[in-house]
């Protein structure tokens, strides 16, 4: 063979190499990159969830310690929410939630609580019924994106 040709031949077995490998660079970049967006907004939308979640829970059990209802019109939205979390989350998030809801409800159907009552409920008896539940999603967000 000519000296020519096996300089030609690794010229252009070179230049295939060197096409191939910033190919396979890009590619791998844009992937990354593609599936970081992808994990970015998935997160972004469970917060959003979740946060519109927590406070419409606490604007029903803040309610709910005041007063007495009779009808279940006012938990239409908590409702509707832990049903949209049941489509996307782990079943703690989604057992938080509905167990959050229950608090509700049972908190609308016990007497009225006076301030000294809430007092009493959340800073001596440490009672924080949306605790649970943001411990679960805090929990839940942490692990989207790994594994």
């Amino acid at each position: 063979m000519d000296a020519g040709y096996i300089s030609a031949m690794a010229a252009l077995a070179g230049a295939a190499i060197g096409g191939l490998t910033t190919f396979a660079t890009s590619w791998m970049t844009q992937y990354v990159q593609v599936k970081a967006q992808r994990i970015a907004h998935e997160r972004e939308k469970r917060e959003a969830l979740f946060g519109h979640f927590l406070e419409e829970a606490a604007k029903l059990y803040s309610d709910a310690m005041q007063n007495k209802r009779e009808d279940a019109t006012a938990l239409i939205n908590i409702y509707a929410l832990a049903n949209r979390i049941r489509l996307i989350s782990s079943p703690r998030v989604i057992e938080s939630a509905d167990m959050l809801t229950r608090v509700i409800i049972d908190t609308y159907l016990a007497p009225n609580v006076t301030m000294e009552g809430v007092r009493a409920r959340w800073i001596e008896g440490g009672v924080d019924p949306l605790r649970d539940f943001g411990e679960a999603c805090r929990e839940e967000l942490g692990m989207i994106g790994k594994g």
